[in-house]
């Protein structure tokens, strides 16, 4: 039998879990030091009952981030169907994703669906055979941005679901990929990109693609192969979690590689484990413990990314016990308030001096 919880309570009465709370607060008093929540036995329960009415009022979104309750319960109180990855509230604005990469891997939804580096979701659409297309569910979250409506993510694990948060459609709003169907052929699969508003995104599954480890991995590094350049215009273009690198930044790193590899301080990669992803700044020198972004401009908005990557590189690394001392890798020196600005930050910077290059430490 399900526990009682302020969550399944809210959930009954649509109401929001603060209120759920108060009323345990004025009849318990607060909750004890040995429990880290609330699980009512049956007088608890008719107590809490007692104080509520069902059906007052409009419904108001009763989960928090975590909440891991009966999937049922959920389209009781909110409506939508109870089969299927997508479902449509028929009682509210919300739309409702269920995600189980694993289990629908018969269907080729394990290859593509997961947690991607950038923080984004790649939810793979509806349909279990042929070429799926923008119909029912893949069609209100083709639309759900401009209808204002709001994703909530749940990691499912029938019959349970865990609330991961509210998502948003990102730029572009979904790519399309080749899938097999349930009878083995290739078909179109549409993979919408999904970007957190409120969410734990922790709770989601990996991108099954992607390694996964509980620690930093430190691999060889190698300058970008000549088949890995596009020359980008717009970043925007750009997939969301995909790293891109054009010729002036490929030419900047290779160039970089070199000569640290003749000063005897060989560069090489460092993975990260974060939030069920893996991210990866451009090179690790490991013997100075330089964690390294390069940009190809010494532009403002790129040299603001930068420090802005590198920082956060940073951060996860000495989370994990690898220290690190971050730096930003430029073809020429910034202007100079931003060169104080990384100075301010602890970054060096390390920039193109003719056939050599330039460290410009805080």
């Amino acid at each position: 039998m399900e526990p009682t919880t302020p969550a399944t309570l809210a959930l009954d009465y649509g109401v929001p879990q603060k209120r759920i709370r108060d009323i345990l607060r004025s009849l318990y008093g607060t909750l004890p030091d040995d429990r880290t929540r609330w699980v009512l036995d049956d007088l608890q329960t008719e107590e809490v009952r007692s104080r509520l009415s069902a059906g007052e009022g409009p419904r108001e979104w009763a989960l928090e981030i975590g909440d891991k309750v009966l999937r049922r319960a959920i389209h009781r109180q909110y409506g939508g169907g109870q089969q299927g990855g997508i479902s449509t509230s028929s009682k509210t604005n919300d739309i409702f994703i269920f995600t189980n990469p694993a289990r629908g891997s018969r269907y080729g939804y394990d290859l593509h669906e997961g947690l991607q580096a950038d923080g984004s979701f790649a939810y793979t659409g509806e349909g279990q055979s042929g070429d799926q297309e923008f119909t029912r569910g893949n069609k209100a979250l083709l639309n759900a941005a401009d209808e204002g409506r709001v994703i909530r993510v749940f990691n499912a694990k029938p019959p349970y679901a865990t609330y991961v948060g509210a998502f948003t459609t990102g730029e572009p709003v979904c790519t399309f990929q080749e899938i097999p169907g349930q009878d083995g052929l290739l078909r179109r699969a549409i993979v919408f990109n999904l970007v957190p508003l409120d969410a734990s995104t922790s709770l989601l599954s990996p991108h099954p693609g992607r390694l996964r480890m509980l620690k930093p991995q430190i691999v060889r590094w190698d300058p970008p192969d000549a088949s890995d350049i596009s020359v980008v215009v717009d970043a925007t273009e750009l997939p969301p979690g995909d790293r891109v690198v054009s010729r002036v930044e490929f030419q900047l790193q290779a160039d970089f590689g070199h000569w640290l590899e003749e000063r005897g301080t060989p560069p090489s990669r460092l993975r990260l484990p974060v939030a069920g992803t893996i991210i990866e700044p451009d090179m690790y020198v490991e013997s100075e413990g330089w964690l390294v972004e390069a940009k190809k401009s010494t532009g403002r908005e790129y040299v603001r990314m930068a420090i802005g990557q590198v920082l956060d590189y940073v951060h996860n690394a000495r989370t994990l016990d690898t220290v690190t001392t971050p730096m930003i890798l430029l073809p020429g020196r910034a202007e100079v308030d931003l060169m104080e600005l990384s100075a301010d930050l602890g970054i060096t910077l390390a920039t193109r001096d003719g056939d050599s290059f330039e460290l410009l430490r805080p």
